[in-house]
């Protein structure tokens, strides 16, 4: 069939209808079940193409001679009786005809069609203008709600901050070793060197700031980035800087005879040690429990660390 044999005319065209109707409504009828609503449809679904365009019938026409214009008409006809199937098994299974309708042009993902509108002269107009898809990326204040819906959700199993995953992928291998000697050792001496003297009790200077055993204690590989590794471990709020030194002197008595420290102190006439302690954050405790520490161990008492305060905390170039 091509082009030709269709009539040029679009209101001999729709007076193709009844019959066409006719037709299809007497093989529905033959067919049971799941079969005739599938041909029920078809009718319906051919009735609304002849009375909205008669350019779908020559689409068909042009299907007899283009392979093209088959294989497109082919795939959308497949598409069309797989829609159906699907309502037709929700609707079995007792699903609402409504919900099955949406769930289905959900599942296929079609375009959401406006409403066909006459024309003034009468004519049917077939442009189906299609909604553009709704952006699926959530706002703000979508999220925000989400996060306050889980917390009223006492039954919600997570754990641990939703930053520890990014922590993890910022973290080297030596500065979990770090975390996990603050964990299990506790606070560690850190001494800083400047001038001294009676210069140094007006005006002190700072001569090598942060000297500590924590890269030999926590057996870093690469014991010179130590001073990279606490900073970054600073600027993920795992640790803290205190101004306060430890209660136990003796905790300083192997840092203050290593040889950067007396390179330091000799390098001046002048030169006096001040005692800081470098800490865990709480939240650099609770990611330590959370994803450094084995499970069973998780609970267990580690020694204590101070809690930052005002005027305790200084920044590791202090």
């Amino acid at each position: 069939m091509t082009d030709a044999h269709l009539p040029d005319d679009p209101s001999r065209q729709r007076s193709l209808l009844p019959d066409l109707r006719a037709d299809l409504r007497a093989g529905s009828e033959s067919l049971p079940g799941l079969a005739r609503v599938a041909a029920s449809a078809a009718w319906h679904t051919a009735g609304w193409g002849v009375k909205s365009s008669a350019k779908g019938w020559l689409r068909v026409g042009r299907a007899a001679t283009s392979r093209h214009e088959a294989v497109a008409l082919a795939r959308e006809a497949g598409t069309a009786l797989a829609a159906v199937g699907e309502i037709a098994k929700a609707a079995s299974s007792g699903t609402p005809l409504g919900k099955a309708l949406v769930s289905t042009g959900a599942a296929l993902g079609g375009l959401v069609p406006e409403p066909v509108t006459e024309a003034v002269n009468g004519q049917v107009d077939a442009h189906r203008a299609a909604v553009p898809p709704k952006n699926l990326e959530p706002t703000l204040r979508e999220r925000g709600q989400e996060l306050l819906h889980q917390s009223r959700d006492v039954w919600s199993t997570d754990q641990g901050h939703p930053a520890f995953g990014r922590i993890l992928s910022e973290v080297a291998p030596d500065e979990a070793r770090i975390l996990m000697l603050l964990l299990n050792k506790g606070p560690q001496p850190s001494v800083d060197v400047r001038t001294g003297g009676p210069v140094g009790m007006v005006s002190s200077q700072l001569i090598a700031p942060g000297l500590t055993m924590i890269g030999p204690r926590a057996g870093c590989r690469y014991v010179d980035q130590v001073p990279s590794y606490l900073n970054n471990l600073f600027r993920l709020g795992l640790i803290w800087f205190s101004r306060e030194s430890l209660r136990d002197p003796m905790e300083y008595q192997v840092v203050e005879a290593q040889p950067d420290v007396l390179a330091a102190m000799h390098s001046v006439k002048f030169a006096k040690v001040v005692r800081r302690s470098i800490h865990l954050t709480p939240f650099g405790e609770d990611f330590c429990r959370t994803c450094l520490v084995e499970e069973d161990a998780a609970t267990a008492d580690f020694p204590e660390h101070g809690t930052p305060g005002d005027g305790e905390a200084i920044s590791p170039s202090s």
